[in-house]
């Protein structure tokens, strides 16, 4: 079992953890905890917006999106003997969503998650010529899989375990 080496309370924004995150990495932002070389770590995390995006029908709150506060990231960790310029191998053995206690609620993560689109009044993409708008899809986590109810009849399965009936070519819209 990993050490936990970095906790996150999902009912409370990043500012306001006990070890708070923030949203780049700089030489002025101190080491939020030591590991050593070879230890297996886990670190929790939240979702990048800080949770400014909810469980919701409305893509309002993917067009209105405060970025000043989004980019959120957990750390940074340090590991001991690694000096600046180091170059360092990480293996990430593990990805997924929220762990129990914390698996169901309210924040993206904690047993649903979303696909969205920003608009072009709110930093856009290189899409934005084709859809202006926000759109947001909202995905129910179902063990290894996720379905949505606003792109109905298609479950989506795990990169990890990827059965062929979940193929990209066969959800729907999905067009080449």
């Amino acid at each position: 079992m990993p050490d936990v080496v970095f906790t996150v309370d999902q009912a409370k924004s990043m500012r306001d953890q006990a070890v708070p995150g923030h949203n780049r990495w700089h030489p002025d932002v101190p080491v939020a905890t030591m590991v050593r070389p070879g230890q297996e770590i886990r670190v929790e995390c939240r979702e990048w917006t800080d949770a400014q995006i909810g469980n919701n029908d409305s893509a309002n709150d993917v067009r209105d999106v405060d970025l000043s506060h989004a980019h959120m990231l957990s750390g940074p960790i340090g590991v001991e003997g690694a000096e600046p310029g180091d170059l360092l191998v990480v293996d990430i053995l593990d990805l997924g969503p929220v762990q129990p206690p914390q698996e169901r609620g309210d924040a993206p993560g904690q047993g649903w998650g979303y696909t969205g689109i920003f608009a072009k009044t709110n930093a856009g993409g290189f899409l934005t010529d084709y859809f202006p708008d926000a759109y947001k899809a909202i995905w129910d986590f179902h063990g290894q899989s996720a379905t949505s109810r606003h792109i109905p009849n298609v479950r989506c399965c795990s990169a990890r375990r990827l059965p062929r009936n979940c193929s990209p070519a066969g959800i729907a819209g999905n067009r080449r």
